[in-house]
């Protein structure tokens, strides 16, 4: 690969735009926020150049490490430890999609209503922090340094929750850094363990990640399903996974759009990316012992969270629910060991941050126009703002896994893996995409069709403009019995609903917003091959890696064939 240190600067240059941004105390608002804008433009400029670099580097046939690019200075000499960073297929992916993400959370915080006495300059230098963090989680070779990032990514994002979010952000932060408190220390015992049982096999104990794949068959299935257990803990709330879930609905629906989509969208998937890159590969008999386990908790959170989202009446804790009935179906593609089903989970993480970002992303621009996040407050937008109902509309199809969007490849090929090795889970998975219908067509027809209704979308204060208001034509009854003149009967037309002040359609700039993600929805449900190509082989390699053998067939069967 080329010498340039693309993973390097990925992790400096949004941490560098937040110090920036954070210190433009003088400049105007105006001028921070373009700042803000431009580092973050100017990181995905960066990530898609590591792609191609990447994509080169396949090309060329890879090399002895699975890691295109590999930044290695030792840190902590006596234990082992590395400040190591790496770039693989999977890891690839959920930076590129974090780098893609940022510029349109920005872009969909613009005029973001904050607290009082609170800044958007402040808020954009958060989101650049966060980003920085993320990165580091998914580009971190050094199991420490894996830790050490998937701890201070809380950082920010708790104050992004808690000093950004709305009337209940205090608890929703507090309940979001006390589950992830609780995870990270049952991590930092399985670092400490991973360490130790390192040093039973090795000449002294190490962390860094090559080095625990070669040796993982040799360390105790009994040590390692301790091991495994406090990893996936941690993994599991952070995805999450029912029952670990009850922290995102809350932080979801306080934290900001922008904050809120991160959220869903990237921050969450460090729990499914932390079980194929340090689960799997690093301890792989507990990962075959507990498989059953993980695709229970799969399928519960499928089905459970399906219902959940069918009773919601908030329109942001929603798409929270959705969000994790979706990961539901990721979860099972990881632990259903098929090249098919593992690959589809990979996918299923990109395309559940695009489908689902721009879900958040429309409901933020819903809920700016009408002040609620109440279902029952919204009725007939369609009428007044189609440009907008038809972004929902594309946005639901896609969370319903419609074939023709991006959602549809990832289910598919998960089902089918599934399908090869534990078809009756599979079967019952299915009753997911049921259940999603239902939740899904029902928010769009209640907020979208119909007559115009709902405090949000109707001014209750106002009455009806006089030209609207107006009398039927005088009806001529036939003459009473017995005589007499006919008396005119004038009926009152019922007043149309007027709308309320400031609710319109899309600006140029929210337009723009969403655009790249909708594009991302058609191409990637028309022509998944170019991400399928990269995710291919570090699939395999990770299959390999917890020596199970695949009984599906290998993807390139279902993307084209071939390179």
């Amino acid at each position: 690969m080329s010498s340039f240190p693309y993973l390097l600067v990925l992790l400096l240059l949004p941490l560098v735009g937040g110090i920036v941004v954070a210190g433009m105390g003088g400049a105007t608002v105006r001028t921070a926020k373009l700042t803000a804008l431009g580092f973050s433009l100017a990181e995905f400029v960066i990530a898609v150049l590591l792609w191609f670099d990447y994509r080169n580097f396949l090309t060329q046939g890879g090399g002895t490490s699975p890691f295109g690019e590999v930044v290695k200075v030792t840190w902590i000499r006596s234990f082992g430890i590395h400040f190591a960073l790496g770039a693989d297929g999977i890891s690839l992916i959920l930076i590129a999609m974090t780098c893609f993400l940022v510029p349109i959370v920005l872009g969909a915080s613009w005029e973001e209503k904050l607290p009082a006495g609170r800044t958007i300059t402040g808020y954009f230098a958060l989101v650049l922090v966060f980003q920085s963090a993320m990165i580091g989680v998914f580009a971190a070779t050094d199991v420490f340094l894996f830790y050490c990032f998937f701890e201070v990514m809380l950082i920010p994002m708790y104050f992004l929750v808690g000093y950004f979010g709305g009337p209940r952000r205090a608890y929703a932060a507090t309940k979001f850094f006390l589950y992830s408190l609780l995870g990270g220390l049952l991590m930092l015992a399985s670092v400490i363990g991973l360490y130790v049982a390192s040093g039973h096999v090795l000449p002294e104990g190490t962390l860094d990640w090559e080095t625990l794949r070669s040796i993982a068959h040799q360390i105790p299935e009994s040590t390692q399903v301790w091991i495994f257990l406090g990893f996936a803990i941690a993994f599991a709330i952070k995805a999450p996974l029912v029952p670990f879930h009850t922290w995102l609905p809350e932080a979801g629906a306080e934290a900001p759009t922008g904050a809120s989509t991160l959220l869903v969208t990237t921050m969450d998937k460090v729990g499914t990316f932390g079980f194929l890159r340090i689960c799997l590969p690093l301890l792989p008999a507990a990962s075959q012992k507990l498989v059953w386990l993980f695709l229970l908790l799969a399928l519960l959170g499928i089905v459970y969270a399906a219902i959940v989202a069918a009773m919601q009446t908030d329109l942001k804790k929603f798409v929270t629910f959705t969000s994790i009935a979706h990961f539901g179906f990721i979860v099972m593609g990881v632990f259903a060991f098929t090249t098919q089903a593992m690959a589809g989970a990979v996918l299923y993480m990109l395309n559940h941050g695009i489908a689902t970002g721009l879900l958040f992303v429309i409901v933020g621009m819903l809920i700016a126009r009408g002040g609620s996040r109440q279902v029952a407050d919204y009725g007939g937008v369609w009428k007044i703002a189609p440009v907008l109902g038809g972004i929902f509309l594309v946005a639901t199809m896609a969370t319903l896994a419609l074939p023709g969007t991006n959602s549809f490849v990832s289910e598919f090929l998960v089902l089918i893996g599934t399908f090869q090795r534990h078809p009756a889970w599979a079967i019952i998975g299915t009753a997911g995409i049921i259940l999603s219908s239902v939740y899904v067509l029902w928010i769009f027809q209640r907020t979208m069709t119909g007559p115009l209704r709902g405090a949000a979308v109707v001014d209750t204060d106002t009455a009806a403009d006089d030209g609207v208001r107006g009398a039927a034509p005088e009806l001529e009854p036939a003459p009473p019995a017995g005589g007499g003149t006919a008396t005119a009967v004038v009926v009152e037309a019922p007043a149309e609903p007027k709308v309320k002040a400031g609710f319109g359609d899309l600006t140029p700039r929210e337009i723009a917003v969403v655009a790249p993600l909708v594009a991302a929805i058609i191409f990637l449900g028309i022509y998944p091959k170019p991400v399928l190509d990269v995710i291919q082989p570090t699939v395999t390699a990770t299959m390999h890696a917890v020596g199970v053998s695949d009984l599906a067939p290998a993807t390139q069967n279902l993307n084209g064939g071939g390179n």
